[in-house]
């Protein structure tokens, strides 16, 4: 069993482009997406792959994250970290996906559990949905996703690669 897992935009719409999407059903079922990261996504337009992904999706499920405690005010995040970190405060024992430097230092700040993408695809392969991870790692490189490639060589250690 999974716990439960509240992810910002960044995963849903480097894995969506890429055609990894599923690899988040890994880590729970169902994802958790705050309103406000909804909202960050939609206004990337009808056709981009992370808006379909939302519309199509019915293990991605909006939740609403209730007010920002004052823990979280002046770490400088945007509105969907700042939802989804707000999300797991509030719902002890559930992890944060985000990619974003600030969100993942508040979190880790304040003890919240923290994965990102690269979490997602060096799970994915521990668990046997995928063969490798280098693969996928490179086609989120190829969509746009930043992974240096010091990055890249630590997490494919992790699973042998």
């Amino acid at each position: 069993m999974t716990s439960p897992a509240v992810v910002d935009a960044s995963p849903i719409i480097v894995l969506a482009k890429a055609g990894y999407l599923s690899l988040l059903r890994v880590v729970s079922d169902p994802v958790l997406v705050p309103r406000e990261v909804a909202q960050e996504i939609h206004r990337r337009g009808s056709n981009d792959p992370g808006v379909q992904a939302l519309g199509q999706t019915s293990w991605l499920v909006s939740v609403d994250p209730g007010p920002a405690p004052p823990l979280l005010q002046g770490w400088h995040l945007g509105a969907g970290e700042l939802a989804a970190l707000t999300y797991a405060l509030a719902n002890p024992g559930t992890e944060v996906f985000s990619d974003d430097a600030a969100a993942r230092r508040c979190a880790r700040a304040i003890g919240v559990p923290l994965s990102g993408t690269v979490g997602v695809v060096l799970e994915s392969k521990r668990r046997g949905v995928i063969p490798a991870a280098r693969p996928v790692l490179e086609q989120l490189r190829q969509v746009g996703m930043y992974l240096s490639d010091r990055v890249m060589n630590q997490a494919l250690t992790q699973v042998g690669e």
